[in-house]
């Protein structure tokens, strides 16, 4: 069975992450749902720009969890991590759960 298509957008400041492989990692919140295998991310400033990668493992959990879980609570203390997340999702609380989605770096780039 062929798996469905997967794609999520990416805001423009942290898509040159994304592509150089040092974001291997995005929390989502009341967004579509993504499943491991093949995501293809696009540049929500130009969405003729793409990258594709291989998601490993998608876990829920609520937000205040996620630093932690992500390696990263020295670097996004639960105020850090509320006021990142809240430029995109101005609804969301510590308390919200959200869908940790890992993946390995991009093998190939996919560039207009």
């Amino acid at each position: 069975m062929k798996q469905k298509s997967q794609r999520l957008a990416v805001v423009d400041r942290l898509f040159p992450f994304v592509l150089d492989g040092s974001k291997t990692s995005t929390i989502r919140w009341r967004e579509q749902r993504v499943e491991p295998g093949v995501l293809t991310f696009f540049n929500l400033s130009d969405a003729d720009q793409t990258v594709s990668v291989h998601v490993v493992k998608c876990t829920d959990m609520p937000l205040s969890e996620a630093a932690a879980y992500l390696g990263r609570a020295e670097e996004w203390p639960d105020d850090i991590m509320l006021d990142g997340m809240r430029e995109h999702y101005p609804e969301i609380e510590l308390s919200s759960v959200v869908q940790v989605i890992e993946f390995d770096p991009p093998a190939e780039q996919t560039r207009p």
